[in-house]
Formats: C-alpha cells, sequence, structure tokens
C-alpha cells in the first residue's frame, strides 16, 4: 500500500470530495523519507537559490527507495507535492531528486535535467537494481 490513508478521507474520496491538504498530509505522514527529502531541497532551493537543488545520495535502505519511487511515481501524489511546495519535481535514478522553481527562466535547465541524454549520463553500475 502506498498511503496510510485514514476513514475520514476515505470517505470523503468516496464522496467525490477530496481535501487537497488533507491529502498532503496523509503523503506527509505515510511516505515520511520522501517528504522530508523534498522538503529539505526546497528549503536548499530556497537558501542558495539557483536553477535548482537535488539529491544525489542514495536512499539508506530500500523502504526509504520505495518511498520516494512512490511519490514520484504517482501523477496524484507529484502533483499535489508540486502545488504544496510551489515547485516542479525531476526524478532520475530511483534516488536523484529535484525541484525547480515555477519561474519559466529554468525550463532549458529542466528539460536538460530531464532529457534522455541525462538519463543515459547519469547511468551507474550500483543502481541497476533500484
Amino acid at each position: 500500500m502506498s498511503l496510510d490513508v485514514s476513514p475520514a478521507l476515505l470517505e470523503q474520496a468516496e464522496r467525490g470530495e477530496v481535501d487537497e491538504a488533507a491529502f498532503v498530509d496523509c503523503v506527509r505522514t505515510s511516505l515520511p523519507y520522501a517528504w522530508e527529502m523534498i522538503s529539505s531541497l526546497v528549503a536548499q532551493l530556497k537558501v542558495d537559490g539557483g536553477e535548482f537543488a537535488d539529491n544525489q545520495t542514495p536512499p539508506p535502505d530500500e523502504q526509504a527507495r520505495g518511498q520516494l519511487l512512490r511519490a514520484l511515481a504517482s501523477d496524484a501524489i507529484r502533483g499535489a507535492l508540486q502545488r504544496h511546495f510551489g515547485v516542479r519535481l525531476a526524478f532520475q535514478n530511483c534516488h536523484r531528486v529535484a525541484v525547480f522553481p515555477l519561474d519559466s527562466s529554468v525550463d532549458e535547465t529542466l528539460a536538460r535535467f530531464t532529457s534522455v541524454r541525462n538519463q543515459l549520463l547519469n547511468q551507474s553500475p550500483e543502481l541497476r537494481d533500484c
């Protein structure tokens, strides 16, 4: 299971109305490693500035890696996180998460980061089974 959904949030979904803040809180509590990773990158981007902030350190274990995969592979979770933090998220190699500002001035950098070329250049034997 990806998320630990409370009965109240499940009831909202069954009625067809979901409070996004409640959904984001569900993500925060269900995927704490992914949440902390993204939160810290958002803070780093705000403090350091620049075109993006990224993590290049593999997760400490498979549970943490799974949290990143679940958070960033789900369009709904990823979209909610992007709206909540006011950033665009990019993802490579099962652990390299990057946050980009919404500012269109970094569109070219984001396009390079998510390009096929950079995906290939960021491969390594250690990450083959991630």
